[in-house]
C-alpha cells in the first residue's frame, strides 16, 4: 500500500476505535441507572458541594465531598471530562455543567468548572458527578490525518513520504531537498553554536552520545530506542536542549500528561524557559507554574488586563439592570454602556493576545501532549523540529497532530515496553497498535539509536530481558551490576505452582482473573523476604516493593491481603500494588509478579502480549520474584524460553519445596 492507502485504513480503524469508547461509555453511563451508575463507579451521587474558589487562570474551581459508597473503585482520575449535575429540579433533563478533574484523593473531587461563573442551582443541592465521553481527542486525530492525506508539494508531504511511503533513503532529491538540511544550515550560520553542539556530552555514555549526535545531524526523522533504565529520558533532555541552541525553539510532545509534565520538569531543572500549553487540571502541582494560565497570570501586563475584566464586570451588570419596560434615556444609556463593554472586550481581548503571544515567542521549549498541540493558542505555529516522546505508546494519528507543525521529527521510546492502549479488538488486530515509531525504526534502522546501558537492575534480572528483547545487547553499569539486597541473596526467584491445584478464577462482575492461592503465596514470600532483612532495616534503607499483576481482580485479592499482614501493612508507604500497565516507567528495589493464569487449557490471555511481561519484569532493581504455573505459562513459546533461562541459572524452584 502507498502511504495514502495506509493512512486511509488507519483512518478507518480509528473510527472503529472511537465507536468501541463511545459504546463502552454508554454501557457504563448512558444506559445505566443512577444507582447503576454510582456502583460501577462512573458516578458519585450524592455529593456535597465543600467549598468553591479562583484558581490558576482566573478559573472557577470547586471541591466536591462523596458522602456514600466510600470504598467503592471509581473510574476518576486528574484530566478527565466530567459534568457537575442536579436533581433538585426533578425534570428529566437535569440542571448540568462541564469540567475537567483537578485531583481526586479519598472521597473528594476537586474540579475545575468550564464557564465564568457558577451555576446558580449549585446550592439546591441533590449534585452528582458523571465521567464524560471524550469526543475531541477523535476529531483532532481525524482533523490531522485528512490533513496529512490531502498534503501535496509541501513539507508535510515530504514527512509522509518519508516515514509511510518510499521517499527517504531510496530518494536522494528528497533527502537532500532544502528544506530538511535545518541543522546544517543552522550550525554554518552559527559555528560556535556548531562547535558546542556537534561534540559529546559528558552528562552522556557512549551509546547517549551517539543518539545526541544522530539526533543533531538527521535532517528528517531520528529514533531513540531506549530500553528499561537507559536513561532514554535524560538524553532526550540533553538533545533538546543542544536543539534549542540552534533552533531557538522547539515542539516536545507526548501521549499523557504525566510523561509530558515530567519534560517540563527535566527541562526546567536544565534552566530552559518552558511554556506547558493545556488545562491546568491536567498537570502536577510542579509544573502548574509553567502553564500558559499560570504564565499569564504571573506576566507584567496582566494587572492590566485584570483591571480591564473587573471594569467589563461592572459595566455590563450596570448594563443588566435595566429591564425591557423602560424610555428613551433609559434605552440610550443602555445602549451607550453596551458601546462601552464592547470596545474594554476588544482591549481586553488585545490585551490578552499581546501576553500570550510575548509568551509564545519567548519560550524555547513548548510542551503538550499529543492531542493538546492543536491548542487554538497553537495555530498557524511552526517549529523546526518536534519531539515525541513515549512514542511506542501514541497512536499513529495523535502523533500526526504535532507533526502538522514541524518540518523535522525526532521519536523516543520503547516497542519492546507497552502498546498503545486501544479499546478495540477488531482495530488491534487490524493494525491499529502499530504505532509509526514502530514503522519508522523497522523501515530505517540506521536512523535510529538504541541505548545499551542500563543503570537500574542487576545484571541477572537484566539478562532474560536483554537476549529475548534487545539482541543481548544490553550492559549493567558497574552501580548496578552488583547490587543485591543483601550480599549472597540470590537475584530473582521464580516459584513454579504446577500440581498444586492453584486454579485460577474469574470475576463475574469485571470478568477479571484471580488466583486466591497463588496471591496468599506471593504475600507469604514478601513477608519472609521483609522478615529476612528486619522491618526495622527495611525502613532505615527505605527499600521499596512493588507487587505486580496483570489482572485488576488480582491487584484487589493482594490489597485486601496485604492490609491484614501485619508484616506488609506498617510498611503501606514503600509498597505499590498495581497492575502492570501502572508501572510502566517506574521502578522498585523488589518487583514480586503474580502471573494468575493456571488452567488445564494453557491458556495464557493476554499474558501472550509479552511486552508486559517484560515491563514487569523490568522494574526490579535489586530482586525479582515471580509466582506462576510453568504448565499454563509452557503453552506460549516465550515463557518456554524464559522457565529454561530460570532453570539454567538455578533460579527456579517448585512450590512443594517451599512448604507450609
Amino acid at each position: 500500500m502507498n502511504s495514502i492507502q495506509q493512512l486511509q485504513a488507519t483512518f478507518e480503524l480509528i473510527k472503529l476505535e472511537r465507536q468501541a469508547d463511545l459504546e463502552q461509555y454508554r454501557q457504563k453511563v448512558l444506559l445505566r441507572s443512577l444507582s447503576q451508575r454510582t456502583k460501577e463507579g462512573v458516578t458519585w451521587y450524592p455529593v456535597r458541594l465543600k467549598r468553591d474558589y479562583i484558581g490558576t487562570g482566573e478559573r472557577i474551581i470547586i471541591e466536591l465531598d462523596r458522602t456514600n459508597h466510600l470504598d467503592q473503585p471509581h473510574s476518576f482520575q486528574s484530566g478527565k471530562l466530567v459534568s457537575l449535575f442536579s436533581n433538585a429540579s426533578g425534570k428529566p433533563e437535569k440542571e448540568h455543567v462541564n469540567g475537567v478533574v483537578n485531583y481526586v484523593s479519598d472521597n473528594t473531587l476537586v474540579m475545575t468548572v468550564n464557564g465564568d461563573d457558577l451555576p446558580s442551582w449549585i446550592d439546591d443541592g441533590m449534585l452528582g458527578v458523571d465521567v464524560m465521553f471524550d469526543d475531541m481527542t477523535y476529531k483532532e486525530m481525524e482533523h490531522a490525518m485528512k490533513a496529512v492525506m490531502k498534503a501535496d508539494a509541501n513539507r508535510l508531504a515530504e514527512l509522509r513520504e518519508i516515514l509511510l511511503g518510499d521517499a527517504g533513503r531510496e530518494n536522494p532529491e528528497l533527502s537532500n531537498s532544502p528544506s530538511k538540511v535545518l541543522l546544517v544550515q543552522a550550525s554554518h550560520q552559527n559555528p560556535e553554536s556548531s562547535n558546542q553542539n556537534l561534540t559529546a556530552s559528558s552528562n552522556l555514555n557512549s551509546s547517549q552520545n551517539g543518539a545526541l549526535q544522530r539526533i543533531l545531524t538527521t535532517p528528517d526523522v531520528a529514533f531513540i530506542h531506549g530500553p528499561p533504565g537507559t536513561g532514554k529520558t535524560t538524553t532526550l533532555v540533553q538533545a533538546i536542549l543542544h536543539t534549542v541552541k540552534i533552533e531557538m525553539q522547539v515542539l516536545v510532545s507526548t501521549p499523557s500528561n504525566a510523561a509530558i509534565d515530567l519534560l517540563v520538569e527535566k527541562l526546567s531543572e536544565q534552566g530552559l524557559n518552558v511554556l506547558r500549553i493545556g488545562h491546568p487540571a491536567r498537570v502536577t502541582e510542579q509544573t502548574l507554574s509553567k502553564t500558559l494560565d499560570a504564565r499569564i497570570a504571573a506576566h507584567p501586563n496582566f494587572s492590566e488586563l485584570r483591571l480591564l475584566r473587573k471594569k467589563l464586570e461592572q459595566l455590563r451588570g450596570m448594563a443588566s439592570k435595566y429591564k425591557r419596560n423602560f424610555g428613551h434615556h433609559e434605552r440610550e444609556q443602555k445602549r451607550l454602556l453596551k458601546e462601552e463593554v464592547r470596545l474594554l472586550k476588544s482591549d481586553a481581548d488585545l490585551l490578552e493576545f499581546y501576553i500570550v503571544n510575548d509568551l509564545l515567542n519567548t519560550a524555547q521549549v513548548i510542551c503538550s501532549t499529543l492531542v493538546g498541540s492543536s491548542h487554538p493558542v497553537l495555530r498557524g505555529k511552526k517549529f523546526k523540529t518536534v519531539f515525541i516522546d513515549e512514542a511506542a505508546q501514541a497512536l499513529e494519528p495523535a502523533c500526526w497532530i504535532p507533526i502538522l507543525k514541524s518540518e523535522r521529527v525526532v521519536f523516543a521510546g520503547d516497542h519492546c515496553q507497552l502498546p498503545p492502549t486501544i479499546k478495540s479488538t477488531d482495530a488491534v488486530r487490524a493494525g491499529l497498535s502499530k504505532t509509526l515509531f514502530e514503522k519508522g525504526i523497522e523501515k530505517y534502522p540506521d536512523r535510529s539509536s538504541m541505548l545499551r546501558v542500563q543503570y537500574r537492575m542487576h545484571q541477572h534480572i537484566m539478562k532474560f530481558s536483554s537476549y529475548y528483547f534487545y539482541k543481548d545487547e544490553l550492559i549493567a553499569h558497574e552501580s548496578v551490576r552488583n547490587e543485591l539486597l543483601r550480599p549472597n541473596q540470590s537475584p530473582i526467584e521464580f516459584i513454579d505452582t504446577a500440581g498444586c491445584g492453584y486454579t485460577e478464577a474469574q470475576d463475574p462482575e469485571t470478568l477479571s482473573r484471580f488466583n486466591e492461592e497463588e496471591a496468599q503465596l506471593l504475600i507469604q514470600l514478601t513477608e519472609k523476604l521483609i522478615e529476612d532483612i528486619g522491618p526495622e532495616e527495611w525502613l532505615e534503607q527505605n527499600l521499596t516493593m512493588g507487587i505486580i499483576t496483570p489482572y485488576r481482580a488480582q491487584v484487589d485479592h493482594l490489597h485486601k491481603l496485604a492490609e491484614a499482614s501485619g508484616i506488609l501493612e506498617p510498611l503501606h508507604k514503600l509498597i505499590t500494588i498495581n497492575t502492570v500497565d501502572a508501572f510502566q516507567g517506574q521502578e522498585r528495589d523488589v518487583i514480586a509478579i503474580s502471573f494468575v493464569r493456571s488452567n488445564d487449557k494453557g491458556e495464557v490471555g493476554f499474558l501472550s502480549d509479552i511486552r508486559r511481561t517484560n515491563v514487569a519484569m523490568t522494574r526490579a532493581r535489586k530482586k525479582l520474584i515471580m509466582i506462576g504455573d510453568s504448565a499454563t505459562l509452557g503453552s506460549h513459546p516465550f515463557y518456554v524460553e524464559l522457565l529454561e533461562f530460570l532453570q539454567k541459572e538455578e533460579f527456579y524452584k517448585s512450590a512443594f519445596e517451599i512448604g507450609d
